[in-house]
């Protein structure tokens, strides 16, 4: 008769975990073993995984360190995990993550099952317009600074799964290897780049911010995306009281706004005339300042809205270089091309574009002065210093052919072919 477990988990669970880290793919762990690798023994690793973690004797690696350049300057540490300890985490954020998403705040927008970036970008458009102040929000090294029993606390009061709280405070320990293979103990945070990590930093978030916001500003409006807080207030005094108040309660659990990217922000347009030097800031992406718009009667007026950010803007500049159309393609047709560029057109379209379009139009129309720059490369002979003339020829193409790219479809076309 076989032993029973200790712990109840389905090999079904298991199973669909690995599914989902197959769907999502990523990079090798610290084992530097990749996913083809694994999925070639999929059935022997996946009962092993299962067996250690019903028995309680999984221990996860260290996470592999990585750090990536940060829009802004700096590098982002990103923690890897290794295949099988992203199935772990996975069949663990399965079980803890239907426990707690009901109780979470409904302006808490990250990482969380139909909610997304761009809601949270649209409530705070509408509250801009209906308060005066915000409070621009920036916490320090958030994912690195979560304090442990604080997160197990919050782990312990939605699960009464012994086995969910092990491995949580199994991965929190945890340590990282870097490049050079030197191991890293870590005391505070979460990794980015862990399956289970935005769930634990959501629930952290509910308690040492969201519910505490409920409690003692009922009537304080904000939006949440991780890290990233937009708090709203009818006057300046409010708001620097509001915020003193919330630099309280994050020192209080072990985290620290950022100095000098906080900030109170007015909200100026046509009906709000005071002068303050901060009006504008960045959310996800998109700036919110003054901008003309048009009533319904078709007259201009300044109203305060987001659209896309110089930040992104440069991103997707960078991202269009980077495809090294006019030296690396010359052998291509513009039909390969397309099939490059397209998926990311769309995609930033259908993000950047859902607000002030015309703004995300500028930044995507530096990939018809690359194509030029393609087309005096590859038929020097005719265009190699006629700009212009690339241009028309373009043009002609976009006239004849409007659909043969994402962003002609969008209008956005050659000079000749406008």
């Amino acid at each position: 008769m076989a032993e029973a477990k200790p712990f109840a988990i389905p090999k079904q669970l298991v199973w669909e975990a690995y599914q989902q880290v197959k769907a999502n793919r990523g990079a090798a762990g610290v084992d530097g073993e990749s996913l083809e690798a694994f999925d070639a023994k999929a059935e022997d690793n996946l009962y092993k995984l299962w067996n250690r973690m019903s028995s309680g004797s999984y221990f996860p690696p260290p996470v592999r360190l990585v750090e990536i350049p940060k829009k802004n300057g700096g590098k982002r540490p990103l923690g890897i995990p290794t295949v099988t300890d992203r199935i772990a985490q996975t069949v663990v954020k399965r079980v803890l993550e239907p426990q707690v998403e009901p109780v979470f705040h409904p302006d808490s927008y990250a990482y969380r099952p139909n909610r997304s970036a761009l809601d949270a970008v649209g409530v705070a458009r509408k509250r801009c317009w209906k308060l005066d102040w915000v409070i621009d929000m920036d916490v320090r090294a958030f994912f690195d600074s979560l304090d442990h029993d604080l997160v197990m606390r919050a782990v312990r009061h939605h699960t009464s799964e012994p086995w969910v709280v092990l491995y949580i405070e199994r991965w929190l320990k945890a340590p990282a290897e870097a490049a050079d293979g030197k191991r890293i103990e870590r005391t505070a945070g979460t990794p980015q780049g862990g399956v289970v990590s935005p769930l634990l930093a959501n629930l952290f978030m509910h308690y040492a911010f969201d519910h505490w916001m409920r409690r003692e500003h009922p009537g304080v409006p904000f939006e949440r995306y991780a890290d990233d807080v937009l708090v709203h207030c009818m006057t300046k005094e409010q708001a620097q009281g509001v915020l003193d108040a919330i630099r309280s309660r994050l020192k209080a659990c072990g985290l620290e706004l950022h100095s000098e990217k906080t900030r109170l922000v007015y909200c100026k347009d046509d009906d709000r005339p005071e002068e303050h030097r901060n009006i504008a800031f960045d959310f996800l992406g998109f700036t919110f300042r003054p901008r003309l718009a048009k009533n319904r009667w078709g007259k201009f007026f300044v109203s305060f809205l987001p659209a896309i950010s110089s930040k992104a803007a440069k991103a997707i500049r960078e991202k269009i270089r980077s495809w090294k159309i006019p030296g690396t393609r010359n052998n291509q047709s513009l039909e390969d091309i397309a099939r490059l560029v397209d998926p990311a057109i769309r995609g930033w379209m259908n993000y950047y574009g859902q607000f002030y379009p015309s703004w995300t139009k500028r930044a995507l129309r530096y990939f018809n002065v690359v194509l030029n720059a393609w087309v005096r490369r590859k038929y020097k002979d005719r265009y190699r210093n006629r700009q212009r003339a690339a241009d028309h020829w373009l043009g002609e193409i976009a006239k004849r052919e409007p659909n043969l790219f994402a962003l002609w479809q969008l209008g956005v076309r050659p000079a000749a072919g406008q």
